[in-house]
Formats: C-alpha cells, structure tokens, sequence
C-alpha cells in the first residue's frame, strides 16, 4: 500500500469543498448562529437570514443598510475511535508485512530460518491486531459556507446568497478471514505461505488473500438563490414571510477499495464522482411577540431529491467474486421551529428540528435540538455559547462558544468554536460588512 495515506477528514472534506467551489450539523454556516448551539431561526439577524431563514431578511431595522457576508465558513469532525492515526498506523504495518515478505527467499530461509521467519509472523501478528481493532470503525467530517448580499426594502428585502455544505465518512469493512489467514501465519513457525517465497512470488500470494476494504462517502450540496421576504401586520403581530428558490448543484462521491490499497487522493477523482444539478426551495416565517420575545418556522431543501452513487466493483481475491458497492444521498426537507428572547443586552435562543436530517442512505438520521446565549457587554463585543445534542443519538452532542468583534459599526469578525464526545471538535469564521 502506498505510504501516501495519510487521511484527514476535515482536509478531505475542505479540500473537495474547495475543489468544486462550492461551500456541521445544518445545511449553512453562520459563525453566531453556530456558536449559539446552532440556533438562529428566531434569532438571526437580517444579514444572515438568506442563509438560516428568508423571514429574517424582512426584520431589518430603519437604519439598517445593505449587508455583505464575505463569507461564513466553518468545519466539524468526529472520530471516536482515532481512525485517522489508526489507518495510517496500519498502513505502517502494511508496508512492514510487504518488505518481509519480500525479503523471503530460499536462502535466507535456509541461512537463518528463525529470523526471518520471526519476522514474518510478528509482522502478520501486528497486522492482525490492527484489522480487529478497526472492525466497524468511522470517521465524519463536515465542511460548510455561505456568501450573502443583503439589501433591506420597507416594501421587499432582497439576498443574493450562495451556500454549500459537505459531507465525508470514511469506514472499514474487515474480512474476518483475514484476521484468521494472519493468525493461522503468526501462530505456525513454518506456514504454508512461506513455502511460495521460493518460487519468489510470496508477495503475491499472501496478497491475494487479502480482502478487507475501506470506503469513502463524500457529498457537497451547493445552493445558489435569491431570498425575498416581506413583513406584514396581523393584528398587533408584525409577521415576516421569505422564500428562497434556488438552483441545487450536488457532487456525490463513493471511493471502495482493498484497505491495503486505499489512497486518499483518489477519493477526489471524477472516477467514483456522481454530478447531479436540480432546482430547490427554503422558506420561512417569523413573528414578533411584544418587544422582547421572536418565534419563527424554517424550513430548507423543501423539495426531495435523491442521488445515487457510482457503483464501485471490488473483486474478493480469494473467491474471485465480484461486490457492487454503492449508496444513496438524500436531499430531504429540514424544517426546524425557533423562539427567542432578548433586549439590548443579552439573546437567548432555542432551535429545534421536527423533521430529521438524513444523508447517506447507509447512514442512521438525525433531529437536532439545541439552545444558546448572546451577552453584548460593550458595543464592540459581543460573547456567546451555547449546547446542540442530536436526540437521535447518532451524532455527538457538543458545547459551542465564540465572539464576536464590531469596528467601527461596518465591519463585525465572527469566530466560534466547538466541542463535544466522540472526539468531536469544530470551528468557524465569519466577516460581514455594511455599507
């Protein structure tokens, strides 16, 4: 296997992000809104409503003027189980159980059969212990970002918004007969493997017999819209409505090949790349209760779209069987109701999904509920935190915090950061300007 496989999921999943310009847990990122738990339905503001909420857009204050997001980006990763290093570790022991095995030849064996011998089966050893340990083993990683123009309008505020979100997991699939052909070499002094070094095709041999596989899963979903949303008085309620249609450009990517021979480089080739464009929606609505209190309704890709993967062939060396490996994405309507509370002080907030988010279809879903505080201490700054649990359980929960930075009332820096179990760790940054 090649010495090339050192594997970052975040890399991965910016690198493809990047690669196909284009843009956690949501379909956007929004550097307060992220690290307020993730909410932002009722809390947002106007600049960022194309990206979290249509509605929002409407809310603009008298004074408010066009807003530039340039851009938001921000980036997640959960590898509970250490993958990253793991793979490169086995990759380590890939090479090591290939020089070995290399190294076998008749005279060697004859010259000093206890050395060499040693060496093959604590390499096969090694190597064992190595695929047990990765059995079922996943990594996720998510990529996303957005670009908004905002422009207020008493009668009918305008965005121009571009967002994206990307998606990567990578899993193995071990053999159980590899581990047992690895034990059987590591447990007899003289294994019938070894006899194929004389004929000099050892290598190939032991190679052979090899079949545990590593598959790779990526997606990017990428939104380019306009966002219109106007405000209108229900009685004593003042009711903002917005809507985003939008064109929908996705790159699915399925990478399956023998985990002894898997580069991470071409998870990216247009090989295993499936190109899907479609048309989709957001909208939503908000409502002001009062000074203090805001409630609103989101919901985003109201249109159901699946795109399936390349199929992949990998043939079973030891039966010569063919396996067809190939999955599902899912675009499916996220709709996710929002209240807040605040003053010129302090926001609080609480988000909640009551749809569940889905991905691969090889994948479990999930509905996210999360809850956050903003605290504007001085006119310049401003800190928040917040908690996003998926009450699914099948994504980590994490605590996020951040802050934000204003200069000169045009320019505002947003930073966030999170936290949470299963080694799950993610940060994001935002620049707007008003003009």
């Amino acid at each position: 296997m090649k010495k090339t496989f050192k594997y970052s999921l975040v890399t991965l999943a910016v690198s493809l992000f990047v690669a196909n310009q284009a843009t956690a847990a949501n379909t956007w990122a929004e550097a307060r809104s992220d690290a307020m738990g993730g909410t932002g339905v009722a809390s947002g503001s106007y600049g960022s409503g194309a990206l979290i909420n249509p509605a929002l857009l409407a809310k603009a204050k008298p004074d408010d003027n066009v807003t530039v997001i340039l851009p938001a980006v921000g980036a997640q990763i959960t590898d509970k189980d250490n993958l990253q290093d793991e793979i490169d570790e086995i990759n380590d022991k890939v090479d090591y159980y290939s020089d070995v095995v290399d190294s076998l030849t008749p005279i060697d064996i004859l010259l000093n059969p206890g050395n060499i011998l040693g060496q093959f089966q604590n390499a096969a050893g090694d190597l064992a212990d190595e695929l047990e340990f990765l059995d079922g083993k996943t990594a996720r990683a998510n990529a996303a970002a957005g670009i908004t123009v905002a422009i207020p309008n008493d009668v009918l505020s305008v965005a121009f918004v571009t967002k994206a979100h990307a998606h990567a997991r990578v899993s193995s699939d071990i053999d159980q007969q590899d581990i047992e052909f690895l034990r059987g070499i590591e447990a007899n002094p003289i294994p019938d493997a070894v006899l194929a070094a004389a004929s000099g095709d050892a290598g190939n041999y032991l190679k052979s017999r090899l079949n545990s596989t590593a598959s790779g899963r990526a997606a990017i979903v990428s939104d380019y819209g306009i966002a219109v949303a106007r405000q209108f008085q229900i009685g004593e309620v003042p009711v903002s409505v917005g809507v985003t249609p939008k064109f929908q450009k996705t790159w699915v990517y399925n990478y399956t090949t023998s985990i002894y021979d898997y580069d991470s480089d071409d998870f990216k080739s247009s090989r295993y790349r499936t190109d899907d464009n479609g048309f989709n929606v957001d909208a939503g609505i908000a409502a002001d209760f009062g000074e203090n209190w805001t409630v609103g309704l989101s919901g985003q890709n109201l249109i159901s779209r699946d795109i399936d993967t390349k199929d992949i062939l990998v043939e079973n060396g030891r039966t010569g069987e063919v396996r067809n490996y190939k999955d599902t994405y899912q675009i499916s309507p996220v709709v996710t109701a929002g209240v807040a509370w605040h003053n010129d002080l302090v926001t609080v907030s609480a988000d909640g999904d009551l749809t569940e988010t889905k991905g691969f279809k090889s994948e479990e879903n999930s509905q996210y509920v999360g809850v956050g505080a903003e605290v504007r201490p001085l006119d310049w700054l401003a800190v928040r935190a917040g908690y996003r649990a998926d009450v699914k359980d099948n994504d980590s929960n994490v605590f996020t915090g951040g802050v934000g930075f204003a200069a000169f009332e045009r320019a505002r820096l947003d930073l966030t950061g999170l936290v949470g179990e299963d080694e799950t760790w993610g940060a994001g940054v935002q620049l707007s300007m008003t003009f």
